[in-house]
């Protein structure tokens, strides 16, 4: 085996034995991590339901629980939950609480935060391989220039919010795409066919927007803004279009240049119209569903309270549904955009 081959592989080796070991070390530091709060936590080792409350079409729970804290102190509380579970949870044996002056603020959850995070990472590097270490690395600076760009806009009022999420948008494409893909055709194709396609949407509902004096759009989720409800908007729309789009544009330019050395130009190009119309319709539906789903706890609550079903559906669906439209324009439109500018990489590379 050459040395070089050799040195690589054992540097992987050296690498999982790291990657093992810092998932060890996390796990082993979210449940030993009490001193780094400020609250107390302790742990539950008893529960017993003292009340029952009887409510309309609901009831409601008194709950006595035993629990002790790292030095061993006990502590009697009493939590109140009801069936419905809305603003409230019951405790069960094990769990480790939050608390303050004998008042329960809330459940210690980081442990299972972290091996969720660490089931995903681990997931990720298995499926993908390099690919899914890029991944990772591209979604961890994608967070870092998201906070980054809320941070700027927040601290320096006058500068636009849209013109602050363009640049982050660009950044996300250029960062996802080009760290996953590295420097090709296809990842030349799939930027130019992202960019495209989120402008697209973005522009026709602005348009849309512009033209209908925002008639019909209701803002109440965003009534505690101190920001214009239509701009935060937009800033919304404009980034969850870019997944879409970005999902597409992937899968069309990845799909179309694997072929392009077994097929010829016209075959790739029929073959990328059958892609196309296949992935059309479940994408659309994705973001329909991505949307709505959100607001089915509101909806629940409109109808059991006997509103009408249009102004159930006018109040609670109006900004999902003009998201949904907008992801799916630009989605329909990144489709041949990916397709022809594909074509014309390939073409030009045969010309050279």
């Amino acid at each position: 085996m050459p040395l070089f081959l050799f040195e690589v592989k054992q540097m992987k080796k050296w690498l999982v034995a790291l990657t093992v070991m810092l998932c060890a070390l996390s796990i082993y530091a979210v449940y030993h991590n009490h001193a780094w709060y400020d609250d107390t936590i302790v742990k539950v080792t008893a529960t017993q339901v003292v009340e029952t409350m009887a409510l309309e079409q609901d009831k409601q729970y008194v709950q006595q629980l035993t629990a002790v804290d790292q030095a061993g102190k006990s502590y009697t509380l009493y939590n109140t939950y009801s069936d419905s579970r809305a603003f409230d949870q019951n405790y069960t044996r094990g769990d480790e609480l939050f608390i303050a002056d004998d008042h329960i603020l809330g459940v210690k959850r980081d442990k299972y935060i972290v091996m969720a995070a660490w089931l995903f990472i681990a997931m990720l590097v298995v499926v993908g391989r390099k690919q899914g270490v890029y991944s990772l690395m591209s979604f961890g600076v994608n967070v870092v220039i998201l906070v980054a760009a809320i941070t700027v806009y927040v601290r320096y009022e006058h500068i636009s919010l849209l013109f602050v999420s363009a640049i982050a948008v660009v950044l996300f494409a250029v960062i996802s795409i080009v760290m996953v893909n590295g420097r090709s055709q296809k990842a030349t194709a799939a930027l130019i066919a992202t960019l495209l396609g989120t402008g697209i949407a973005f522009s026709v509902a602005a348009l849309a927007m512009f033209v209908t004096k925002q008639e019909g759009l209701h803002y109440e989720e965003m009534q505690f803004l101190t920001r214009p409800y239509h701009t935060v908007f937009l800033v919304g729309l404009l980034i969850g279009s870019l997944g879409a789009v970005m999902d597409v544009a992937i899968t069309m330019t990845s799909a179309l240049f694997s072929m392009q050395h077994t097929a010829t130009l016209d075959e790739i190009k029929q073959s990328g119209r059958e892609i196309g119309k296949d992935i059309m319709g479940t994408i659309t539906n994705i973001l329909f569903f991505a949307y709505v789903s959100g607001s089915i706890p509101m909806l629940l609550l409109y109808f059991k309270n006997g509103l009408p079903f249009g102004y159930t559906l006018s109040m609670n669906l109006s900004l999902e549904i003009a998201r949904a439209l907008a992801g799916g324009i630009g989605v329909v439109s990144t489709i041949p955009i990916s397709l022809y500018i594909s074509l014309w990489l390939m073409q030009r590379k045969q010309v050279q």
